[in-house]
């Protein structure tokens, strides 16, 4: 769509004073809503797009990790677009296609574990974010993706991950829900804005937009660990015999009596030394893109120690602060579909931000998919508002102080009286919720104006009522239940694992809909074979031109 697109409302997005990026504009999230609302931008609004990608680790009927190959029945992990493995071979992961409605999503997602149900023999679905009880470190199986210098590749950067942080961490399960909206209606969004506050291109604009959007999402993302933290509790073998501040439920189960998310606390996924000092800068694309691309350039000295590679075999892809640009962990991440052979970031920095992909949800163990749609409608909400509301930037502080909250509410958000510090001031953390809530209620509203149902609004009311109740939330939920079954968190999770196994395996696939996925397993086989049956170069070559990315900035 052209800037000489009509504009359909009287009023600019920002004042005169303002914009996109400093200066507060408590205006910006009701005339960035009355926009959206008007025709035709509604039915630009609802052409949004959703995309899950959950991880789950398979297990054997007595609860222990599978120690199995990736089943062939399920295709090649290296080409196949809906089944693949992340770090371990026993850790699945589903990737949904991208779709207009939320619950298409989940039902896809649904879809893909009464497929997966059907070939993985007598084996489960872990239904936890927190894994089983795993064998010892060294016997963890590192997920192998055939001998081509592509798949090789990736069985050697999880090897570096290994070296780096040791295989434990890397059994730990989550959600990533991927989210954007039209690209047209960020052009009218753009239409919208002062002549001073426009972006030098509609690419620039959505950019900086996305990242207006990242910056909120870290300021509050806080209260998606508690609304739908699920992880209070652990194997006690989690630990390794490490120093931690648990306290012990039994013999064999560890938890925090407030936590909401384990996973998401210093306990689980967290910043080692070397990615503690790398302090992405969330101002805009070419301050982040800039700072991921000095850390995959720069050596640091432990990795160095360790070598690429022992015995002539590799061990990791290289000795910098991350081997790859998607090995920085974050909450939150800017996303650009790659092309062929394109690295993630040369993606980004060259097409802009395409979508964002949320990494802190955990599995809700009461839902058989892990997630259930009145989540998928409050992301929607949350995303809408943090998108189109005032994002002032983020100081190191400001980083910091978001960090400190996200880290406290995972671990003790369930504390009576929990308070955080906004912008240094210690606040309630309820007060602090309900004033979001607040200020999502009117975006609710406007997509429930879309659909008749009032899906998002009950939403809304079903989440703000585990502030008042904080029984209602997955992480007392799951403790209390925990508790009351008298079962150790291995038991109590294997138990519940093998009900919603018996039940996908109570409804297989509709006999055409199981020959469609069995096909597409055979073509990914076959897709692998022929990659590697024309594979050109060794792999030390293939390294060593990877090993050579520079970011080569340019536009299209």
């Amino acid at each position: 769509m052209s800037n000489s697109s009509p504009h359909v409302m009287s009023a600019p997005l920002v004042s005169a004073t303002d914009t996109t990026t400093n200066v507060a504009s408590p205006e910006r999230l009701a005339a960035g809503l009355a926009l959206l609302g008007a025709q035709p931008n509604r039915a630009l609004l609802s052409q949004g797009l959703h995309g899950i990608e959950k991880e789950n680790l398979r297990v054997t009927p007595a609860g222990t990790l599978a120690m199995t190959e990736h089943p062939a029945a399920l295709g090649s992990a290296l080409t196949h677009d809906a089944l693949t493995t992340d770090y371990s071979e026993a850790l699945l992961e589903f990737i949904t296609g991208a779709h207009a409605e939320g619950a298409d999503t989940l039902e896809e997602l649904d879809t893909l574990h009464r497929f997966v149900y059907s070939a993985i023999s007598d084996e489960l679905l872990w239904n936890q974010s927190m894994p089983c009880p795993l064998p010892e470190e060294a016997d963890i199986p590192i997920a192998r993706y055939g001998t081509s210098n592509i798949g090789r590749l990736k069985h050697v950067y999880r090897q570096g991950l290994a070296v780096r942080y040791g295989k434990t961490m890397q059994c730990i399960a989550g959600i990533h829900f991927n989210w954007s909206l039209n690209d047209a209606l960020w052009q009218r969004l753009r239409d919208a804005e002062p002549e001073h506050a426009r972006c030098a291109s509609i690419q620039d604009y959505q950019s900086a937009r996305y990242f207006a959007l990242i910056r909120n999402f870290r300021r509050y993302s806080w209260l998606l660990m508690y609304l739908f933290g699920a992880s209070p509790a652990l194997d006690a073998g989690f630990v390794r015999g490490a120093k931690h501040t648990l306290e012990a439920l039994g013999d064999h189960t560890l938890y925090l009596p407030y936590a909401t998310s384990l996973r998401m606390s210093d306990l689980g996924y967290h910043n080692t030394s070397a990615q503690a000092d790398l302090l992405p800068n969330y101002d805009d694309l070419d301050s982040y893109v800039n700072s991921l691309a000095r850390a995959v350039s720069q050596p640091y000295p432990p990795y160095e120690a360790i070598g690429t590679q022992r015995d002539g075999e590799w061990v990791q892809i290289n000795t910098n602060v991350l081997q790859i640009e998607n090995e920085f962990y974050s909450s939150i991440r800017p996303k650009r579909v790659a092309r062929s052979g394109e690295r993630a970031l040369a993606a980004l920095a060259n097409r802009g931000v395409q979508y964002v992909e949320v990494r802190c949800l955990d599995i809700d163990p009461f839902e058989p998919i892990g997630i259930a749609e009145s989540t998928v409608r409050f992301i929607d909400v949350f995303l809408l508002m943090c998108a189109l509301d005032d994002s002032p930037r983020l100081s190191p502080s400001g980083l910091t102080e978001s960090s400190d909250n996200f880290g406290r509410v995972s671990r003790e958000g369930r504390r009576p009286g929990v308070t955080l510090m906004r912008e240094g001031a210690e606040i309630s953390m309820r007060d602090w919720a309900d004033a979001l809530f607040e200020r999502m209620a009117p975006a609710a509203a406007l997509l429930d104006s879309l659909r008749e149902d009032g899906a998002h609004e009950t939403s809304l009311s079903t989440q703000r009522a585990k502030l008042a109740d904080v029984s209602l939330t997955p992480s007392a939920r799951a403790l209390a239940a925990l508790i009351d079954s008298g079962a150790s968190f291995a038991e109590f999770n294997l138990a519940q694992s093998q009900r919603i196994a018996d039940d996908y395996r109570a409804r297989p696939l509709p006999a055409d809909v199981q020959q469609r996925f069995e096909t597409l397993a055979r073509e990914s086989l076959e897709r692998q074979a022929k990659i590697e049956r024309e594979e050109v170069g060794n792999f030390d070559t293939f390294v060593a031109a990877y090993r050579a990315f520079t970011l080569n900035r340019y536009s299209n």
